[in-house]
């Protein structure tokens, strides 16, 4: 079966279709100049893609009012990652359950996710800043 013949494209790359004469043939002469022209193809148009992606990424101004507020950002998801994960964990009665107990281990996990956030380095609020100031 010509798996050409299908007409699949693989990670949105260009379809090259082989006409009968570029077909790969099983004789042992060793006629192959219709790949490696297809091969040569494929190559330079991979070459002229990661031209696109080696791009220096531009530095983040950790002072801005914006990352401020993606650090919040950051701050918030980790909260929620720490109580979801707690919520799995049965309670053994060293905290109390009441008002005061709910109140007492939400603030524990807003400073664990303060210290996670700053010194996890985890890349939420690099990667929201760059979102949002078209600099990824």
């Amino acid at each position: 079966m010509d798996i050409n013949a299908l007409g699949v494209q693989y990670m949105n790359q260009e379809y090259i279709p082989l006409s009968s004469s570029q077909a790969p043939t099983n004789n042992s002469s060793g006629d192959s100049s219709g790949f490696e022209k297809i091969l040569r193809k494929a190559q330079e148009r991979q070459s002229s893609d990661t031209k696109i992606y080696s791009a220096k990424k531009t530095p983040i101004d950790k002072t801005d009012k914006l990352y401020e507020a993606c650090m919040e950002l950051e701050t918030f998801i980790i909260k929620n990652l720490i109580k979801s994960m707690r919520s799995t964990v049965q309670k053994t009665g060293l905290i109390d359950t009441g008002f005061a107990g709910q109140v007492y281990e939400d603030m524990l996990y807003d400073e664990y996710a303060k210290s996670f956030a700053q010194n996890a380095n985890l890349g939420f609020a690099e990667m929201a800043y760059r979102e949002l100031t078209g600099t990824r």
